[in-house]
């Protein structure tokens, strides 16, 4: 029988990492030394939030099956048997605002349930960071439904909105749909600064525009509903001066959140990550004007991989000793095991 945390060479040499978010938990199994990787796995269900913020609970109960199952271990789904690993690296959405109890109970849990060792509990604009720049001075402007920015010189993090649809993430999804949909309301009470092209779309989205306030305000993804009407403000905008409009507004927020967190000195880089990216031109091109304006000595560079990768880095950079990157309450902080090890 194999005992969690018995200091086995394999253990020693695997890692474990996942990036927890509103789609889910996304998992990979792998090897610190570069080799075999298993994943990743998604579990398609968000970490439920209590009282106490990201539910460590019901964290483990989607985590235990989806590691035991990229094992690809036949004695890893029986009870007597244990799948080490040695680091694991949890990359969470709403870490700095509700991770309490993953703090206190995760590291714990991790150990009984795998034998870990060392954990990294890291914010997802961390993993994002990561992911897309590694370990260099920059910044980074993680957009989605939401939008955030991060930047680092390596000896701290700076982070930028990510309030949340009611008090900011400025220039994010849910902002443009949002404001695309004012617009089109606008039209439709022929008060100034509407647009007939945004009126259409939402009318063939949502239909009648005065039940539209019935369909929004009630549900509880109401961030993800609006952020569903922004790829049609991109449409609209290389015809829609107004729909253009929004989209360069929703440039200059996000340049002015990037520039309070990117470093001010050196050649920092910047790059782009999420999925409002997609939207193309009609965002990108406002965007890349505002960045060499007001960023002329950063460079603008693609991303190398997401959010995952990054925890994927920070787990092998972590494994191997060589973690770069500044380490806090907070935003990223590594916890190791006292005692036996059910403890951190």
């Amino acid at each position: 029988m194999t005992v969690p945390g018995d200091g086995s060479p394999d253990a020693v040499g695997r890692f474990l990492a996942v990036d927890s978010g509103g789609s889910g938990l996304r998992v990979v199994v792998g090897e610190v030394g570069g080799g075999r990787r298993s994943g990743p796995l998604s579990s398609g269900e968000p970490v439920r939030t209590g009282a106490r913020g990201i539910d460590p609970g019901h964290f483990m109960e989607q985590l235990v099956p989806m590691v035991r199952a990229l094992a690809e271990n036949p004695e890893a789904s029986k009870a007597s048997e244990v799948f080490e690993v040695g680091t694991a690296v949890i990359g969470a959405a709403g870490l700095a605002t509700l991770g309490d109890g993953l703090r206190d109970e995760l590291p714990g849990a991790l150990a009984r349930e795998f034998g870990v060792r060392t954990v990294a509990l890291a914010a997802d604009a961390v993993t994002a960071y990561v992911g897309a720049l590694g370990a260099r001075p920059g910044a980074v402007i993680a957009a989605g439904t939401g939008l955030i920015a991060i930047g680092t010189d390596l000896t701290g993090w700076r982070r930028a909105d990510g309030w949340g649809h009611l008090l900011g993430d400025c220039g994010g999804g849910a902002w443009i749909g949002r404001a695309g949909l004012e617009a089109a309301l606008r039209a439709y009470d022929g008060r100034g600064g509407g647009s007939g092209a945004l009126l259409s779309c939402a009318e063939e989205q949502f239909g009648a525009m005065a039940g539209l306030p019935g369909q929004l305000y009630p549900r509880s993804d109401r961030p993800a509903a609006l952020a569903a009407f922004a790829p049609r403000v991109a449409e609209c905008a290389p015809d829609d001066p107004v729909a253009a409009g929004i989209l360069r507004a929703a440039a200059g927020h996000m340049a002015e959140s990037v520039v309070s967190v990117c470093p001010v000195s050196g050649e920092p880089q910047v790059a782009l990550t999420g999925g409002l990216f997609k939207m193309g031109e009609p965002l990108l091109v406002p965007l890349h004007a505002e960045l060499a304006k007001r960023l002329p000595h950063a460079r603008v560079v693609p991303p190398e991989g997401d959010p995952l990768d990054g925890a994927v880095r920070i787990a092998r950079d972590l494994a191997a000793g060589a973690l770069g990157l500044p380490c806090d309450d907070v935003m990223l902080s590594v916890l190791s095991p006292k005692g036996q090890g059910d403890r951190f």
